[in-house]
């Protein structure tokens, strides 16, 4: 392929991607699934064409995973608005995120040393990308759940993005710790550090952001926090929470510039800096995202889908998935539950750690093992698309009962209007 085949290829992908996500919002189907179905598609023409021949395919998908990831992330964080009434939510979506990682995490870690004679350790280095729920995927597709549930499966799948990859590579660094007291303080020294250098990063970023005048100063901005992510990771910190931390800081600026720093900080600009940067970052996260899937659809090979080994491995981890998931929320939620407990998609987290275990922990039938990761990816998110479907679908229903309040509201309302023109009462 020549400079300007690229070009027009990567322009078409752009354009495609946003009809699909047009497709998305008036429907709820994930638009991320529809991307690796177009990347599968090319795949099986390039068999004819042979273009792509020669192009090593990972070390891009890497580069774009860990991007995406911080993009995601940010964007997400950028989305959580901060308060007391909003304690509750926070913690139950904590609680969910922490627990349904633990329990899948344990329950696939089972099936996998049971099936592969496996010890645990590297059973659990297969498992936590498994039992990670993708904020890719949920974030841009929950638009239609209403108020708290909505607020409630960003939060929950952000939690869950951040403690599955600081499990992950806790556990990766366990491997190299003699007991188990010293993995314990250093993952809690390792956290302390990261909040410290996190806070005091974001505080100083908004105040000298705010000083610069020019207007094109946002992804100097996002080249700074990617930066910080990549220098932090290379110390082994916590890295994912220097984003989390700083979009958390952006996005609730009037409760964390307050008392005696306000006078460091001039809201007006902030308020500007917070609006242009969410923008920027919605926009950079969608190329990110778009081209992440694409790519990861081009990359894999469907021919491990038809195997019944991977058919019969990747249920059992979806039952596993669902179950606990089932039966979670109906704990920490309630009985009100749907779609909440069906929302359980796996997408960017869990490619960009499976390709990131060691080569040292690569276990026979590897190949295997990208079948059962692209069959459990694909069917959580239709099931979470059929779910968001249902959802719309009982929303919009006049029989449905935020549908029957407004009705009864305007009902009531007409009624009184009336009463008030017979009784001479002038109205409005």
């Amino acid at each position: 392929m020549n400079s300007y085949s690229i070009i027009i290829a990567a322009s078409l992908v752009i354009i495609i991607s946003y009809f699909f996500n047009r497709f998305a919002q008036k429907t709820s189907f994930p638009s991320v699934l529809l991307l690796i179905i177009l990347g599968i598609g090319l795949k099986q023409i390039d068999k004819v064409t042979g273009l792509l021949d020669g192009f090593d395919l990972l070390p891009v998908l890497e580069v774009l995973g860990i991007i995406g990831l911080i993009m995601i992330v940010l964007e997400a964080a950028l989305d959580l608005k901060l308060s007391k009434d909003k304690t509750s939510l926070i913690l139950k979506s904590l609680a969910l995120a922490f627990l349904g990682l633990i329990v899948n995490a344990g329950l696939i870690a089972l099936i996998i040393k049971s099936i592969w004679i496996l010890d645990w350790y590297v059973s659990f280095l297969y498992s936590i990308p498994l039992s990670i729920m993708s904020s890719a995927i949920i974030i841009p597709s929950v638009e239609s759940l209403i108020g708290r549930k909505k607020e409630f499966m960003i939060y929950e799948s952000t939690f869950s993005d951040v403690l599955g990859i600081m499990m992950f590579y806790f556990f990766l660094s366990a491997g190299h710790q003699d007991t188990s007291g010293i993995l314990a303080w250093n993952i809690v020294g390792n956290i302390g550090l990261t909040i410290a250098i996190s806070v005091i990063s974001s505080y100083l970023l908004l105040f000298v952001f705010q000083k610069i005048p020019s207007e094109t100063k946002f992804f100097l901005m996002i080249a700074v926090l990617v930066l910080l992510y990549a220098l932090a990771k290379q110390l082994h910190l916590s890295s994912l929470l220097i984003i989390l931390v700083f979009g958390l800081v952006l996005s609730n600026y009037k409760i964390f510039t307050g008392g005696k720093l306000k006078k460091f900080f001039i809201p007006e600009d902030l308020a500007v800096i917070k609006e242009d940067f969410t923008m920027v970052t919605m926009e950079s996260s969608f190329i990110v995202r778009t081209f992440f899937f694409f790519i990861f659809g081009l990359s894999i090979s469907i021919n491990s889908l038809f195997e019944g080994r991977v058919i019969l491995i990747s249920i059992l981890i979806l039952a596993v998935i669902f179950a606990s998931r089932f039966g979670l929320a109906r704990l920490i939620i309630g009985k009100n539950s749907y779609p909440e407990w069906q929302i359980a998609p796996r997408g960017l987290i869990t490619i960009l750690l499976f390709y990131g275990i060691p080569a040292d922990y690569h276990i026979e039938g590897f190949q295997d093992f990208q079948g059962i990761l692209l069959f459990v990816i694909l069917l959580t998110s239709i099931i979470m698309g059929h779910a968001m479907i249902r959802n719309r679908h009982k929303i919009i229903h006049p029989d449905h009962v935020e549908f029957q309040v407004v009705n009864d509201y305007n009902n009531t309302k007409q009624q009184f209007n009336n009463k008030a023109d017979s009784d001479g009462i002038p109205m409005e």
